[in-house]
């Protein structure tokens, strides 16, 4: 049995307790109020509330910790290198449209380097974690990345760029690259979830582009803890700011990085 430590337990309480209200207000999901953000983007009652919940309980574990998050942007803490990375509800479309996959994201980071991350779904109550050294688990069980080291084998998930939001014509370059070349190719629309997915050998790789830090932060963790890969694109390892990701079981890393290259060199 997973023993988690302190700081592991203090992150699955905060996003357990945010989740029971997710729950609730998903079972009622025709009545809530929901507020147009942005182009096919919105931010529901749900949302705010979980966000609310979130850092009112990770406060009480680290105190002098700060806040990037989607909908409050940054609160600067007393501890000026570090901080929280939330995303209250991840697969906000999803949750909206009453499709049961979506989750709770919270990344720990310090200096710049994500150190423990927790993503939480609460429709099958299954919690992702990982520290850093420490490997990558859900809930008891630990998580390793898929063997298959073939591309005709693969499966692949990824995100469609939609109204407001994705460049569709890198995008198209980018699927007729792969699509010919795998198993199959799944769009589930959660990001944190997809990399809960790749670490859990459930898929083999993922690759998006235009995420935010929320996003991501606490699945790059947990797919590098499971044994697999995580980069932009081109290889370089900045996918926190330039919200351009590629994780993979580390077998099929540098076939699809050869495969999104020529995509984007035929995209130009």
């Amino acid at each position: 049995m997973a023993l988690q430590s302190s700081l592991i337990t203090v992150m699955a309480a905060a996003a357990k307790k945010a989740a029971r209200g997710l729950v609730r207000d998903f079972g009622e999901v025709e009545q809530l109020q929901v507020s147009k953000k942005g182009p096919a983007d919105f931010v529901s009652v749900a949302d705010t509330k979980a966000e609310r919940t979130l850092i009112q309980e990770l406060k009480k574990g680290r105190p002098d910790y700060g806040f990037l998050s989607e909908e409050q942007s940054e609160i600067k803490g007393t501890d000026p290198d570090s901080r929280w990375i939330i995303d209250p509800l991840d697969g906000t479309t999803n949750f909206l449209h009453g499709i049961p996959h979506f989750a709770i994201s919270i990344a720990a980071e310090r200096s710049g380097e994500i150190f423990a991350g927790v993503i939480y779904q609460p429709i099958s109550d299954e919690l992702f974690w990982a520290e850093k050294g420490r490997g990558a688990y859900v809930n008891n069980n630990r998580l390793r990345v898929s063997g298959r080291r073939e591309l005709a084998q693969a499966v692949i998930t990824t995100g469609i760029p939609h109204h407001g939001r994705g460049d569709p014509v890198a995008y198209l370059a980018e699927m007729a690259a792969i699509m010919p070349e795998v198993a199959g190719v799944r769009r589930f629309g959660a990001a944190a979830l997809d990399l809960a997915y790749v670490a859990a050998g459930r898929c083999d790789g993922f690759w998006e582009s235009a995420l935010a830090p929320w996003d991501i932060a606490a699945g790059i963790l947990l797919v590098r803890e499971a044994g697999g890969m995580v980069s932009e694109f081109n290889g370089r390892a900045l996918m926190m700011q330039s919200g351009e990701i590629l994780a993979t079981n580390g077998a099929l890393h540098g076939p699809l990085t050869r495969l999104l290259r020529e995509a984007q060199r035929a995209a130009r």
